[in-house]
């Protein structure tokens, strides 16, 4: 293919696997050009009609010192009553990009850009699957260390407390009454972190994800994305919460 093309992976264990290459731009394009400084529809275009990229000059790796993370924006808000919860199909409306010299500080304004706002302070929810519950140690200290109180069901309690990590515990949707969606509806809570996916707890999931969104509570569903707010966090504390503006030509100058 001379051009552009969008490739979608998976991996599994070690093994790579190819879903299926178009011949086409995605919606990467821009945000990969406007990260490096190189216009790559314009560079795609002119291969596309024949010139080399020998001739084009585009022979090299980029390389950048800054870090830009890109975010997609979901729609989920206008339409209260759909669970807000991601699948194979194409859900988001658009796209943000924060960028910084560092990736915590990308994060934090990839996030404040599509309108999940993290906090500085407050009580953290957490609900983590089995396969995620070792982690619950490392994940929470990380936020206890930051200054945040934390709140989990029971499972998550117990692997908190087993590594040495304090929280309280509340009661899932289904174990009665006051709940977590009691805490999310009288804003008691500033950050959730919910990664349950068992059987018993998907209507609970489900509830607590329409709650934080009707409520305005900034929401993550991996400890990937945990850890990385973690590193948010930290460094919007070191700035004194403020989101530094800096153009785009002098990360690229």
């Amino acid at each position: 293919v001379k051009g552009l093309l969008n490739i979608q992976y998976a991996i599994k264990h070690d093994t790579v696997y190819v879903l299926e290459v178009n011949p086409r731009a995605s919606r990467t394009v821009p945000f990969v050009s406007k990260a490096t400084g190189v216009p790559l529809g314009k560079v795609a275009t002119k291969a596309r009609f024949g010139e080399s990229l020998d001739a084009l000059g585009f022979t090299k790796e980029i390389e950048v010192d800054h870090v830009a993370v890109k975010e997609s924006v979901f729609p989920f808000n206008r339409f209260p009553k759909v669970d807000p919860v991601l699948g194979p199909e194409m859900k988001s409306t658009g796209e943000v990009m924060g960028i910084s010299d560092n990736f915590g500080m990308s994060f934090a304004k990839s996030q404040f850009a599509s309108k999940n706002n993290i906090p500085m302070e407050g009580k953290l929810f957490i609900s983590l699957t089995e396969i995620d519950k070792p982690q619950a140690g490392e994940v929470g200290k990380m936020f206890t260390d930051l200054g945040f109180e934390i709140v989990a069901t029971s499972g998550t309690h117990a692997a908190l407390q087993d590594a040495g990590v304090p929280s309280t515990k509340v009661l899932k949707i289904s174990e009665g009454r006051p709940n977590i969606d009691d805490m999310i509806k009288n804003e008691e809570i500033a950050l959730a972190i919910n990664t349950s996916d068992n059987k018993a707890s998907k209507d609970d999931a489900k509830t607590i994800r329409q709650s934080v969104l009707a409520n305005h509570v900034a929401y993550f569903t991996t400890l990937a994305a945990a850890k990385a707010t973690a590193a948010a966090i930290k460094e919007l504390k070191a700035s004194s919460g403020e989101l530094e503006p800096k153009a785009l030509q002098d990360y690229l100058s």
